[in-house]
């Protein structure tokens, strides 16, 4: 009943595509990559961050979509929030940087950004499955020792 609506978002080459770059941020951030990325700030409600180039590409997303704060532009370097000329913006809204459990084929905050408190419905209680890829034999590879233990 807390979910208004599910939008599929998809990636066309998922080695290479950090949501950064899908908005045009390459440039911005040339070292980041799937292993390589950050460091980041991630928003809490309340706290004001400076508006330049690169809090343009890691932000534009939650402040347009989520913030519902109108339309954030980025022209030669100066960032303009309904174009007013803007050097902070004040978030409304807290954010997660969520990582999928399966670091190279994991869709995560990585490939669609940060994700605003109000969109989380659910929290993860145990581990349900542990898997060794490198051992030989069937049940050899499970890690029963990490199978059903409580995550804090």
């Amino acid at each position: 009943p807390n979910i208004a609506s599910v939008e599929p978002y998809s990636i066309t080459n998922l080695a290479n595509e950090l949501f950064l770059f899908d908005r045009g941020g390459r440039k911005a951030f040339p070292s980041w990559s799937l292993d390589n990325f950050g460091p980041i700030y991630l928003p809490k409600a309340g706290v004001t961050v400076e508006m330049n180039e690169k809090n343009f590409y890691l932000y534009q997303h939650c402040i347009t979509k989520y913030e519902e704060a109108g339309n954030l532009t980025l022209e030669n370097g100066v960032v303009k929030l309904n174009g007013k000329v803007i050097d902070s913006y004040t978030f409304k809204l807290g954010y997660y940087f969520m990582m999928g459990d399966n670091r190279h084929n994991s869709e995560d905050s990585r490939m669609w950004g940060f994700v605003p408190e109000t969109h989380i419905v659910g929290k993860a209680l145990f581990i349900w499955f542990s898997w060794e890829k490198f051992e030989t034999g069937f049940f050899n590879k499970i890690r029963w020792s990490r199978m059903f233990n409580g995550i804090d």
